[in-house]
């Protein structure tokens, strides 16, 4: 049977089972065929689609990407609420071939039927672009493969030993965090139960007894969730994966305190999720590591010359990996399928301690400089949120005649009573007075996609117009 044929593989085995717990999971088996079909009669020999894939209902959207593995589609995976601006990139981009999406809300920016089809691409293999855009706002896709996507979940299997793996996912679909824990409880027979992150607060899927099921939460999600009193629930899991941004230091204790089982991860889009991994024995013994390398990756720690630095040094993190990214898309420059990135130079500053586990500081571009003096932002948001008089903060350098950059906190009060005065007494003892930020903005939330992650272009921007009006 031929690579790009696996999806069906695992398709046709899955076939009756009662696998898949979402709303409407019956038709699974009959769209797959159904999008299979229909991608055939527009697919030829050598040649394959370019398919944006913005469907916001989890059944049709996990049958149609199945179908279109199997048929060899050059799969562009997509938020379905992102604005017209966000569309304007992805269109301009791509200029895709077909577009399948059905909204909850249409909209007029995306079109929401099966488009005519246009010259195709040549390309043998299907390709999977998932989205990745971190705090820059700007959209790109980093380039999968099935044989990428399978070696991430090779590896996760080999370090927990958990077939079949069961999933619990509240995590978007077209994004990373999400679509592995698809491809690892479909490919190894597991179950995967499908839920939105708001119904979960108000108490859905509380029936379910979780204790053989992993769930991957972002740090505001798993905070929301302690405030919520799911604590006793949450502790009931195999493993609360926890990714996707820093998590700050009180909201690990609270949950080693109600004893939930926390694996913090360390990955991205281009890694096809975790490369790094603490085991849940390990967090609850007071480990706060991202934990130890998987055994289809290795991490190393690099100082700017490119050497290879021993334990206890900090450096930039690189990773070499077979779930490794084949690069980003461009229509005009297509990388070689037969040849990954030979490594990923990554953009975080981390050590390896003594027993291998990796600690991550912060990114190196996030770096303030501040009267000549380094300070990390996730450092500095951790003390503001220890204060417990915050529901969120982001630190940023903002340009200063004086200093170079000044720290700046934007923040969402817990309350009205909550003043800039009060948040600085109550870090006064906790930072260096160099780290404490200069700036303060109360505003009413912070611009947080789906997996926890800010858009510091908006932050940046709301603060300076707000400060220096």
């Amino acid at each position: 049977m031929k690579q790009n044929w696996q999806p069906l593989a695992h398709f046709q085995q899955h076939a009756g089972e009662d696998w898949l717990i979402v709303e409407h999971s019956h038709e699974f088996s009959d769209l797959c065929e159904q999008y299979f079909c229909e991608l055939k009669q527009v697919s030829c020999p050598g040649k394959s689609p370019k398919l944006l894939l913005a469907e916001s209902d989890p059944v049709r959207f996990l049958a149609i990407f199945i179908a279109a593995c199997a048929t060899g589609c050059q799969i562009f995976l997509c938020n379905p609420h992102w604005v017209k601006q966000e569309w304007q990139q992805v269109f301009d981009l791509v200029q895709p071939d077909l577009i399948w999406g059905k909204q909850a809300n249409p909209s007029p920016h995306l079109p929401i039927s099966l488009s005519p089809p246009l010259p195709l691409s040549p390309s043998p293999h299907a390709r999977i672009m998932i989205p990745t855009g971190g705090s820059s706002g700007t959209i790109r896709f980093a380039i999968h493969t099935w044989e990428t996507l399978m070696a991430s979940v090779q590896g996760f299997d080999q370090y927990f030993g958990a077939k079949p793996i069961n999933s619990f996912c509240v995590l978007p679909l077209y994004h990373v965090s999400g679509l592995m824990q698809f491809l690892r409880s479909f490919t190894t027979g597991g179950r995967m139960v499908i839920l939105p992150f708001k119904a979960m607060v108000e108490g859905a899927g509380r029936n379910l007894n979780p204790t053989e099921f992993f769930i991957s939460l972002v740090p505001t999600q798993l905070a929301r969730l302690l405030r919520e009193d799911a604590s006793a629930w949450l502790s009931r899991f195999q493993t609360v994966l926890l990714g996707g941004a820093p998590a700050w230091e009180s909201l690990l204790e609270e949950a080693r305190r109600h004893q939930i089982p926390l694996a913090l991860t360390y990955g991205m889009t281009e890694t096809a999720s975790q490369v790094v991994t603490l085991k849940p024995e390990a967090f609850l013994g007071g480990n706060n590591s991202c934990g130890q390398v998987l055994p289809h990756a290795q991490v190393t720690i690099h100082n700017l010359s490119g050497e290879i630095l021993a334990a206890n040094h900090t450096g930039l993190v690189n990773i070499t990996a077979d779930s490794l990214a084949l690069g980003y898309y461009h229509q005009i420059n297509n990388p070689n399928l037969q040849s990954k990135i030979k490594n990923l130079s990554s953009d975080d500053l981390g050590f390896f301690d003594q027993q291998g586990y990796l600690h991550i500081i912060g990114r190196r571009t996030h770096k303030i400089i501040t009267g000549g003096e380094n300070v990390f932002p996730t450092e500095v948001e951790a003390a503001i949120i220890a204060t417990r008089l915050v529901s969120d903060v982001c630190v940023i350098g903002l340009e200063d005649q004086y200093w170079g950059q000044a720290v700046t906190a934007v923040y969402v009060p817990i309350s009205v009573e909550v003043s800039t005065a009060l948040l600085q007494e109550a870090i006064e003892n906790k930072l260096s007075k160099f780290k404490r930020p200069k700036y303060w903005l109360a505003v009413k939330n912070l611009p947080r996609n789906a997996q926890g992650k800010v858009n510091l272009k908006q932050i940046q921007k709301a603060a300076l117009d707000s400060l220096f009006l």
